[in-house]
């Protein structure tokens, strides 16, 4: 049986893209998208929650990510969900959960007279 591990976000940056280098000198931009879903309860009441997300992109597009985008930029996304553990400064195990992107497209909102209009920019991995 195949199976799919697929994730698409659509947010903004909670702040602007970290450098790393691993140990075998690759490079990749780390960042933390924001997702927001609004509902409105049985009652009327209007509600909000927000969600944070860990991005990992690799070489080329963490390279692109590194020089475009910056605290508040629209970004979506493709990759997949990666689970890691790690030892912290103590030595204890942690884990995290992390987005791997394959796919980003920077978004741009410009005014105009017709009203607002949305670019894509794509970048290839």
């Amino acid at each position: 049986m195949r199976s799919v591990n697929k994730v698409v976000l659509l947010g903004h940056l909670a702040a602007d893209p970290e450098t790393k280098v691993t140990q075998l000198g690759h490079k990749m931009a780390k960042f933390k998208i924001v997702t927001n879903r609004d509902w409105r309860s049985s009652d009327g009441e209007h509600h909000q929650s927000t969600d944070y997300h860990k991005i990992v992109a690799w070489k080329k597009l963490g390279e692109a990510c590194l020089e475009f985008l910056k605290k508040g930029s629209a970004v979506y996304l493709e990759g997949r969900i990666m689970n890691r553990s790690f030892d912290d400064k103590e030595g204890k195990k942690r884990l995290t959960t992390e987005i791997v992107a394959d796919v980003i497209n920077f978004i741009s909102y410009k005014k105009s007279k017709n009203g607002e209009e949305i670019n894509l920019i794509e970048v290839p991995a």
